[in-house]
């Protein structure tokens, strides 16, 4: 924390704290290039001291009636939320340019149908209606504003009374309480410490748009994701049309969850089965894929596992991989080749999840192995069956989590045959119809049943 007044020190972008000098590499963190000089603002004369409001008894709070929700009219975000926008919360949503960030807070205002400001200090009033009527954003509830000072922010929002507040974006904002250009680490610090207040302090949802850096990050100090209440991410690369939201934090809701969209001239279009979208294009006869049933949040996504494995043209084979953690397949490659026999020291290994989506589930691992081995043998996997499981060092296949969701999200894509942990195979019942639960408790059991 800042500990004098008009005394110039150096701030961490990273973890928030100042040093009197600077140092190419932050003391506290031990990142790179963090600190920046900051002089904090001197406030003349004595500090006021406000009266601090009593004390209020859990049964009392517990006795008034819960706030309700501010549904967005996308059930996509909403999901993400945690069943809507909470008044009183602080949301910052970020993502690459271009992603949607704009386009996806403009599209919730008619779902919120209540008095929503939305301040653009990036862009004129006449450039967000422009937006607005091709997205085909047509409410009474929306107010624009072309403010980029927090005073000016105050007054409209004294005017307006609304019940969301978009703030796009908190880089252009700034407090005339600090001596700092919009954007800098002070400044932020500052808007987004008041922003805040004023949300809790009015029960009004503010939602505030972020910057991504290069290294992919939101910019501006951390402390910036701290003290805000949810923290969404849209993702979604150029060669895909598809983007996802995601969310890294949040107060009032899960943290698993996604909601899918594709990006179309007329907006955000939500994707109510993504299952659909990412087995599209899939060729069944090849060799080298598999299935998977990933879980993102409760809801269940069948993804295309796709393997590749060549002979070495050079001394160093490759190791390529989109979608999963690399040092996770260098494991599941030392395990091939430990257990099964299977010489991968001298192959390229390419792996990629169809589609752009990435995932942190350990249960891929199965998918991910037998694919290889597929690749290896250049034998295509059964079409009608997917994998789950996570894979140890001793080639074991371990359990994993809420199996039975991931079975009936398999069964209603017409899929036959599920192939996953002994363990949780022996607790789903009772059985489904017309699907198979083969299982196994090895990874030599699992090549045995596939091929």
């Amino acid at each position: 924390m800042v500990k004098a007044k008009g005394k110039t020190v150096f701030l961490c972008s990273a973890c928030g704290e100042d040093f009197p000098k600077w140092y190419g590499q932050c003391p506290a963190c031990h990142e790179w290039g963090t600190l920046s000089e900051f002089t904090p603002p001197r406030r003349s004369g004595s500090r006021r001291h406000t009266k601090a409001q009593p004390a209020i008894g859990l049964q009392e709070v517990l006795q008034r009636t819960p706030h309700t929700r501010l549904s967005t009219g996308m059930g996509e975000v909403d999901r993400v939320l945690g069943g809507g926008i909470l008044p009183g919360s602080m949301i910052l949503l970020g993502g690459n340019p271009g992603v949607g960030k704009s386009t996806l807070a403009l599209q919730m205002v008619p779902g919120v149908g209540q008095a929503t400001l939305y301040v653009s200090a990036e862009e004129s009033e006449d450039q967000v209606a422009m937006r607005a009527r091709r997205l085909g954003v047509n409410t009474h509830a929306l107010h624009l504003s072309g403010e980029n000072s927090l005073a000016a922010i105050r007054d409209q929002i004294s005017l307006v009374k609304p019940s969301l507040v978009i703030i796009d974006s908190i880089q252009t904002v700034f407090s005339d309480e600090i001596d700092a250009l919009p954007g800098s680490v002070s400044q932020i610090r500052e808007t987004g410490q008041q922003l805040l207040q004023l949300s809790k302090q009015h029960d009004i949802a503010v939602l505030v748009i972020g910057h991504v850096t290069k290294e992919g990050v939101i910019a501006g100090p951390k402390m910036l994701e701290h003290m805000v209440d949810t923290v969404l991410y849209l993702e979604g690369e150029d060669r895909y049309d598809h983007r996802i939201l995601r969310a890294t934090k949040n107060r009032f809701g899960p943290t698993n969850e996604v909601g899918i969209f594709r990006m179309e001239p007329e907006g955000l279009q939500e994707i109510k089965n993504p299952s659909e979208m990412f087995l599209a294009e899939r060729v069944e006869t090849a060799a080298g894929t598999a299935i998977f049933p990933s879980l993102e949040g409760t809801r269940p996504i069948l993804v295309e596992v796709q393997a590749l494995v060549s002979n070495a043209n050079f001394g160093t084979p490759q190791r390529n991989v989109n979608g999963i953690d690399y040092r996770r397949l260098a494991m599941l490659l030392a395990v091939l080749e430990k257990r099964l026999g299977l010489p991968m020291g001298t192959r390229d290994v390419f792996v990629n999840l169809v589609g752009g989506l990435r995932i942190n589930d350990p249960a891929v691992d199965l998918a991910v192995i037998c694919a290889l081995v597929s690749s290896t043998r250049n034998k295509a996997l059964p079409t009608e069956a997917v994998l789950i499981g996570e894979v140890g060092l001793a080639g074991e296949v371990r359990s994993v989590g809420r199996l039975r969701e991931r079975v009936q999200e398999a069964k209603a894509l017409g899929f036959k045959q599920v192939i996953a942990p002994t363990l949780n195979i022996n607790k789903v019942k009772p059985k489904p119809r017309g699907l198979t639960l083969t299982p196994v408790k090895t990874v030599q059991e699992a090549i045995q049943v596939l091929f």
